[in-house]
């Protein structure tokens, strides 16, 4: 088996930013303008929401959008993107290639160089041709691509994929890409999960290396690993049956078909799961939280993850220990993990052992244990 390194790390955060401010004033007209309508239909009247209850439930302060045009517009709201035509490069394609872009340069690695690209996103653009091998191109990659999709634990899911390829000598180098446009799946009408979301793209490059090769600075992938349960607790249903479920197939109706979630279940179950999925995987390979540096978790929700931490330590833990980005960023589902590394490793000393950790939708978690060079 080979060893295998993370040699370039890139993100691409989307220059736009939404506060919470800004979404509760468009979220509370809107409330305003459907509360006359159900009123006058006899209905109860909807709950307003505030900029307060979403830092307090959530960590969220703001959230940046890859195109806010059309989100805070109570008639629309709903990312406005202008359509492409088939030959043109797809959004999804064209966020993540420029993430990708900047693994490689990180890594001062040739594109032609890798042999394999694994989009991992838990929203895919479309079924096929696969947004994988369409950023292969668009870099100018070689070898093969592909799609996978595990909701908020795909890079984790993709990152597990390719180090067991890489360290089995399928592939000698592989693109982990995670672009991720979640404002464009998230129902901005529903009070529960509108303030959430945000936008953003990773990508990791993994490569194998020698016996006895270090590089300074870069961490090598000790192990990986992944576990599901099945949940509804987290679920989107948009898809293609949607047109045939209708009298009319030419309708696809969203109502109900986006992002929704059971938000006190999703925190009481996920909590349980990822602090027991962190202590037996550490201790697997001898560690315990304590022998480890550095926690890079699923930036889902501020006081889950504090739970999972002081569960895990006995006592809470601090933003050097376990940093966040959630605060600024909001949750940018798969990408979330590898945002909080990139912005938050370059201070580990060799032989600090870090933990790249998510999970989501599923249920679904994964993590990764990496050892700085």
């Amino acid at each position: 088996m080979k060893r295998v390194i993370v040699s370039g790390i890139g993100v691409t955060i989307p220059e736009a930013s939404i506060t919470n401010e800004q979404l509760v004033a468009s979220f509370n007209a809107w409330v305003d303008e459907e509360n006359g309508r159900r009123a006058a239909a006899g209905l109860d009247p909807l709950q307003k929401s505030s900029a307060e209850f979403i830092y307090h439930a959530s960590g969220i302060k703001a959230r940046h959008a890859h195109t806010p045009d059309g989100i805070l517009d109570t008639d629309r709201m709903a990312p406005r993107f202008a359509a492409r035509e088939d030959d043109d490069l797809s959004v999804l394609a064209e966020f993540g290639a420029s993430a990708a872009r900047r693994a490689l340069e990180d890594a001062k690695v040739d594109a032609a160089e890798v042999d394999l690209v694994v989009c991992a996103s838990s929203h895919l653009q479309r079924m096929y041709p696969s947004i994988g091998i369409e950023i292969q191109k668009e870099i100018g990659a070689n070898g093969a691509a592909f799609d996978l999709s595990l909701g908020c634990s795909s890079a984790a899911a993709g990152l597990h994929v390719a180090f067991n390829l890489v360290r089995a000598g399928a592939h000698r180098r592989a693109l982990v890409v995670t672009p991720e446009l979640i404002t464009a799946n998230l129902n901005f009408r529903d009070r529960q999960t509108h303030f959430i979301f945000g936008d953003a793209a990773a990508a990791m490059l993994l490569e194998a290396v020698e016996d006895g090769e270090e590089r300074p600075g870069r961490f090598e992938v000790m192990d990986t690993r992944n576990w599901t349960q099945f949940s509804n607790n987290i679920r989107s249903n948009y898809g293609y049956l949607n047109r045939v479920e209708e009298d009319d197939p030419s309708r696809v109706p969203t109502e109900g078909k986006l992002i929704k979630q059971q938000g006190n279940k999703v925190f009481k179950d996920v909590t349980v799961a990822s602090h027991r999925f962190i202590v037996d995987f550490l201790k697997e390979h001898g560690h315990t939280p304590d022998t480890i540096r550095r926690f890079w978790l699923h930036q889902a929700n501020a006081r889950m993850n504090a739970m999972i931490l002081k569960l895990a330590f006995g006592q809470e833990v601090g933003h050097d220990r376990a940093p966040m980005v959630l605060d600024r960023l909001g949750n940018t589902a798969a990408a979330g993990a590898v945002l909080a590394l990139e912005e938050n490793h370059r201070d580990m000393k060799p032989g600090e052992f870090g933990l790249l950790c998510t999970y989501g939708a599923g249920y679904s978690i994964g993590g990764a244990l990496l050892r700085m060079m």
